[in-house]
C-alpha cells in the first residue's frame, strides 16, 4: 500500500518539478526581457537628450554671439537692451525645458509588464491543473 502511494506521488512531484523549472526559465526571460527593453529605452532617452543639448548648445552659441551685437547696434538705451537680452534668454531656456520634459519617456517596461502577466497567468493555469 506505501508502495502505490509512493508511484502516485511521484507523477505529481514530477509535474511540480516541471513545474517549477519552467516557471524558473520563464523568471529568467522575463529577466533578460526587462533589461533589454530598458537598455532600449535608455539608448533612445540617450538619443534624446543629445539631441536636446546639441539643439540647445547652437542656439544659446547664437544667441551668445548675435544678440547683444545686434542689441546694442539696434537700441542706443543699453539698459533696455540687457533686460530684452535677458527675456530672450529667460524663454530660450523655457522653451528648451519644455521641450525636454516633453520628449523624455520614463515609463515602466510595457513588455515585460504584459509578459510577466501572461507568465502570472500561465503559472497559475498550470498550478491549478496540477492540483487537481
Amino acid at each position: 500500500m506505501a508502495n502505490s502511494h509512493r508511484r502516485h506521488d511521484q507523477p505529481s512531484a514530477d509535474l511540480a518539478a516541471d513545474i517549477v523549472e519552467s516557471a524558473q526559465q520563464l523568471v529568467r526571460l522575463e529577466i533578460a526581457l526587462a533589461k533589454r527593453e530598458v537598455k532600449e529605452l535608455a539608448i533612445s532617452n540617450g538619443i534624446a537628450a543629445g539631441a536636446l543639448a546639441g539643439a540647445a548648445l547652437f542656439a544659446l552659441t547664437a544667441v551668445l554671439v548675435a544678440l547683444p551685437v545686434w542689441l546694442v547696434v539696434v537700441i542706443p538705451q543699453h539698459a533696455v537692451a540687457a533686460a530684452v537680452w535677458f527675456l530672450l534668454y529667460l524663454l530660450l531656456a523655457i522653451g528648451l525645458a519644455l521641450l525636454g520634459r516633453s520628449r523624455l519617456a520614463i515609463r515602466m517596461p510595457q513588455r515585460t509588464i504584459q509578459s510577466l502577466k501572461e507568465t502570472k497567468a500561465w503559472l497559475l493555469h498550470q498550478i491549478s491543473s496540477s492540483s487537481r
